[in-house]
């Protein structure tokens, strides 16, 4: 289990070391409309996980994350919530759907492969973060490597056997203007050697070099491919790839490659040698036990209902499987042991059918704050519409831009449509924003499919007029209302 650094070891500040309370629902303001009781909750656990951070001595160890549940219908942004909160945090995060630990009966998946999926995207995370620290340097290498490529060293012996430098084996070659090749000599003289390693190094740089080919030397893997099932991989030992790995042994093979291919070879092999995958493993193992977060949607589905047996037999299984994650426990991973103490799980689920008070008492008291995600009206919508940065209209806006056509709603048009969606909603199923989707996707069909031979270069311009008369017959009609929005 680790403990966070020792004593007098520099602490490297987390990404969202400098966001208040405030400033976390600020940025999740941006992207989400309404819900605040449930951005309260997350920006004050997110916070949290650095106060507990700056906690010294032994009481750090004792302050465990405040779980949260997150109840509302489908649709109102409780995965949008948790998922821009690991990006704020630039904290490992999974989102696992409880729902997948009972899909093949009881069997399903392996309740704790959520933690090494945590683990695996924690090291994700930090080998991405070492890479590009080091990235300009393996440039600079991967650089020097080509033009190694592209020149080859003059090897001593091929001066020839009488030593004057006669033989053809002595030939080598430079590069003249625009990247041809030219015989000299090697006695001509290391200083006409370095210049043409610098214009080579001037063309490369300008792309003038990406086409022309050289060979590089490919480690490849002698591993032989497995097949296996879904729910067979999940019963294999995790350390039986490596295992196989060094009973296989890598070869190398020589390719013949263009100059853009073998930049990004070289370039990864750099990376390899000047990345510490051991040091990235501890890093991304203490930030997966200290900051990592585990979404469990869907958490509904596997709470039980009355009635001894059947299906509720298994759900309740599932669920205390899943309590000693929650709980804190030690799991297993191809890393080495991963701590669950201190890992926040936040829970989200309609509960139409089931309610909270569902769950088994001991899965409860591991969820102690508890927040509600209102359904969304006409007037959310309006605000879904157009608030937000990555807002529907200013996404499909784009997509029409990139055919060389600009689209234009008015006001009343987007009004009409968060009208037509909160009407749908109450009628048929409520699906909260997802209704948005369906409903812009059929009004606009007609536009994305006639680009971009019809309406290049014009301006598109959308009214509530134009809104109503394209979906009238669709919202009258029962039937189609049903199997279309």
């Amino acid at each position: 289990m680790t403990n966070g650094p020792e004593p007098g070891t520099p602490r490297v500040e987390a990404p969202f070391a400098s966001l208040t309370p405030r400033q976390v629902v600020a940025e999740l303001d941006r992207y989400i409309i309404g819900q605040n009781a449930a951005k309260r909750a997350v920006a004050i656990a997110l916070r949290n996980r650095w106060r507990r951070q700056n906690v010294s001595g032994d009481l750090r160890d004792e302050i465990l994350p405040n779980n949260i549940v997150m109840i509302g219908p489908t649709g109102v942004g409780k995965t949008e919530i948790a998922r821009r909160l690991a990006r704020l945090a630039g904290a490992p995060f999974v989102k696992v759907e409880a729902s997948k630990f009972t899909e093949v009966g009881y069997v399903g998946r392996d309740v704790e492969s959520l933690v090494r999926d945590l683990v695996d995207v924690a090291v994700n995370l930090v080998r991405t973060e070492r890479e590009e620290a080091v990235r300009d340097m393996a440039a600079e290498r991967v650089e020097e490597r080509l033009l190694d490529l592209l020149l080859p060293p003059v090897a001593p012996e091929s001066e020839g056997s009488d030593g004057h430098g006669d033989s053809e084996g002595s030939r080598t070659f430079v590069v003249g203007s625009g990247g041809a090749e030219l015989a000299s000599r090697p006695g001509e003289g290391e200083d006409r050697r370095r210049r043409t390693r610098e214009k080579l190094r001037g063309l490369l740089r300008d792309g003038a070099l990406e086409g022309r080919e050289v060979d590089v030397d490919v480690t490849e893997s002698t591993l032989p491919a497995l097949d296996v099932g879904a729910v067979g991989a999940e019963s294999l030992d995790w350390n039986l790839s490596e295992m196989l790995q060094d009973m296989f042994p890598k070869r190398t093979r020589r390719r013949r490659v263009t100059v853009s291919e073998a930049r990004r070879i070289l370039l990864s092999e750099e990376l390899d040698r000047l990345v510490d995958m051991d040091e990235v493993i501890e890093e991304a193992v203490e930030r997966a036990e200290t900051m990592g977060i585990v979404f469990l949607d869907e958490i509904d589905k596997i709470a039980a209902r009355e009635g001894p047996v059947g299906p509720d037999v298994s759900r309740e299984g599932v669920q205390r499987d899943l309590l000693p994650i929650v709980e804190g426990s030690t799991v297993q991973t191809k890393y080495g042991l991963v701590s669950t103490d201190h890992v926040l799980f936040i829970a989200a689920g309609a509960f139409h059918v089931s309610r909270p008070s569902d769950l088994i008492p001991e899965l409860q008291g591991r969820f102690p704050i508890r927040v509600e995600l209102h359904s969304l009206d006409e007037a959310d919508f309006v605000r879904i519409l157009l608030e937000p940065e990555n807002a529907l209209i200013s996404q499909y806006q784009a997509l029409v831009a990139a055919e060389g056509a600009e689209l234009e709603f008015t006001r009343d048009a987007i009004e009409e449509v968060a009208r037509i969606a909160a009407e749908v909603n109450r009628r048929v199923e409520n699906i909260g924003a997802r209704r948005l989707h369906t409903v812009l996707t059929t009004l606009l069909d007609e536009i994305m499919f006639g680009l971009p031979e019809e309406g290049a270069g014009q301006v598109l311009r959308l009214d509530g007029t134009a809104v109503r008369s394209r979906l009238a017959r669709i919202v009258e009609d029962d039937d189609l209302r049903r199997y279309i929005l």
